[in-house]
């Protein structure tokens, strides 16, 4: 703005209608303000919607990549501390009856996800909060998380992300962005860019909206080593014959305490 020849005072009211996406706004608004009406002491706080586990959610981030996607080395804690926080109140707020499938996939994800970053932060007020729970108490000296894939949920949402982040770079045909995450196992950019051209001579695009995301399309074959895993494409026809075939290195995964995986075949069955 300041390059366009925008004055001061016009730029710092423009910038006060720059915010972040906040989907449901309007839905939460009116709930609250029905809860302000039988609970009046709350009335001197405004609702302040967040996006900041919403969005990795979304975006299917580690938290190392999601701090580096926005350069935020210097506030990490800040950020780590604020999703434990936000797994805390999900935890301790949401009554049981309300929990879907889908909220408790998230929960579990957001827990685990700050557990292998910092597992401090939330097992002493697991203990705290469950005293009778089965939660091992740290070793003096062994400050590593608990293996990653002992939290059979949050560790299949893990999977579901990285496959998912696949799918999206695929969607939008970044091939290099998918190399370098696969080169490893042999799938550089060409040969993502070779394994997908049939499939956009066939299909426009490929989803990635909520369907494309979900568990519908992923199935996982457990093994006492490895998952096998195929991540079924949401093309435009709904014939779902397009996939990633992929293995889930669990050893390698409790090691690195997040999922790693390796393409097999990107494939028509």
């Amino acid at each position: 703005m300041k390059a366009e020849g925008i004055e001061y005072e016009q730029r710092m009211t423009l910038l006060e209608d720059v915010t972040y996406p906040r989907p449901l706004l309007e839905l939460l608004e009116a709930a609250y303000g029905m809860y302000r009406r039988g609970h009046p002491w709350v009335a001197d706080h405004e609702l302040s919607t967040k996006t900041v586990a919403r969005d990795m959610y979304e975006r299917a981030m580690t938290f190392t990549e999601y701090i580096s996607f926005y350069q935020l080395a210097r506030s990490e804690g800040l950020v780590l501390r604020y999703l434990a926080d936000a797994y805390k109140a999900l935890k301790q707020t949401v009554p049981d009856e309300a929990k879907t499938d889908e909220l408790i996939d998230l929960v579990e994800w957001l827990g685990e996800l700050v557990r292998q970053t910092d597992n401090s932060l939330l097992d002493e007020w697991e203990r705290l909060r469950n005293p009778e729970a089965e939660i091992a108490a740290p070793v003096p000296g062994d400050d590593r998380p608990p293996a990653v894939t002992s939290n059979a949920r949050a560790f299949r949402v893990l999977v579901r992300n990285e496959l998912f982040r696949r799918v999206e770079l695929a969607a939008r045909r970044r091939y290099f962005d998918l190399g370098e995450m696969d080169a490893e196992s042999g799938w550089d950019a060409t040969a993502w860019q070779d394994a997908l051209r049939p499939y956009f001579d066939e299909h426009n695009d490929i989803g990635t909206g909520a369907n494309a995301r979900g568990p519908a399309l992923l199935i996982i074959e457990q093994l006492a080593d490895r998952w096998n895993v195929r991540q079924i494409l949401d093309d435009p026809a709904g014939d779902h014959d397009w996939g990633i075939s992929a293995q889930v290195d669990l050893a390698a995964s409790d090691e690195a305490g997040t999922a790693v995986v390796r393409i097999v075949d990107v494939n028509q069955l």
